[in-house]
């Protein structure tokens, strides 16, 4: 388990904190969106890319809430550019406009953490018809969300990689629950099947699905020489609201949370280290845990699956 490492090759370890991995990092003049970031390790997150002097834009869901996260973090950094537009990943036309609307604004793209997910949801299909947690984790939060919206906003990400000669950076928060998919991995015949469904495991489904996005995208960034990396990573586990849909592991959480998961400024640090620091330069196609290269799932690496869930999702995001 995560308390019983010690520190990595980096130097940190699962105890370390965000700010800590980032500490030293001047971030002036990048530019990221993070989604998610209304609470939890994504509002975090957003606070200490800010507190580095990355300009943050927050896609978020609730811009109510996003607006009350903006306060708190410049009552913390009052130098902090904090942005805050509307995003619901469960839905390929917000993700579209959210895109649309960031492009027309010219903003450069440095750094794009897709943040945003739920977890271990009942049987559900998005506004999209797909299975709610495919849907938010995977094609909301990558090209449709995850997918939909990294595809959508690559294009920036490389001009402003060309134009400023920095390095671009993807950042998928997976888990180390993709593990624990279905036994085919991803059930492409069955995404949007009631029968057979496990909540769990299609949230195993969902995360794996993120490695591989990553992983894939990553692949071919490189064959076209983009300077552009894109990397997945485990948060370990938080006590945070993902677990409200499962009773038993939010009893858990409530009662022994505190003493056995890491609090949201350990949970976002490997987010932040590989969106921030300087060790990451370079690496692509890799999976990061407690601030560390970690090692994935057999077929988190299989490039054959990886390549056929690309193909999947582009015409999911076509219909």
């Amino acid at each position: 388990m995560w308390w019983f490492g010690g520190k990595g090759a980096s130097g940190f370890s699962g105890f370390s904190t965000a700010k800590q991995v980032t500490h030293g990092v001047d971030a002036t003049g990048l530019t990221a969106i993070v989604t998610g970031a209304t609470s939890g390790i994504g509002a975090e997150t957003a606070c200490v890319l800010a507190l580095r002097g990355v300009h943050v834009v927050m896609g978020i869901r609730n811009t109510e809430a996003g607006g009350k996260v903006k306060d708190a973090i410049l009552r913390e950094n009052s130098a902090a550019k904090i942005d805050v537009m509307e995003l619901d990943l469960s839905s390929m036309e917000s993700v579209r406009k959210f895109a649309l609307q960031y492009n027309s604004r010219h903003l450069p793209l440095n750094i794009l953490v897709n943040n945003a997910g739920i977890m271990a949801t009942p049987f559900k299909l998005s506004r999209d018809n797909i299975e709610l947690q495919f849907a938010t984790n995977h094609i909301g939060s990558l090209l449709v969300g995850h997918f939909l919206l990294t595809n959508l906003l690559l294009e920036t990400m490389k001009q402003t990689a060309i134009e400023q000669r920095k390095e671009g950076r993807i950042v998928n928060v997976s888990s180390r629950r993709h593990q624990l998919s279905y036994p085919e991995g991803i059930r492409f015949d069955k995404i949007n099947d009631e029968s057979g469904y496990s909540s769990l495991s299609a949230y195993g489904q969902s995360k794996l699905a993120n490695v591989l996005h990553s992983n894939e995208l990553a692949r071919r960034l490189k064959e076209e020489g983009s300077e552009i990396i894109a990397n997945s990573v485990s948060p370990g586990p938080i006590a945070t609201n993902l677990f409200r849909h499962h009773s038993l592991f939010n009893g858990f959480v409530g009662l022994l949370g505190k003493y056995v998961m890491k609090n949201t400024q350990q949970g976002a640090a490997t987010t932040c280290y590989v969106a921030l620091h300087p060790q990451v330069k370079g690496l692509t196609g890799c999976y990061f845990a407690d601030s560390n290269l970690a090692e994935a799932s057999s077929q988190a690496t299989d490039p054959k699956l990886a390549k056929k869930l690309w193909e999947y999702s582009s015409n999911l995001i076509k219909t």
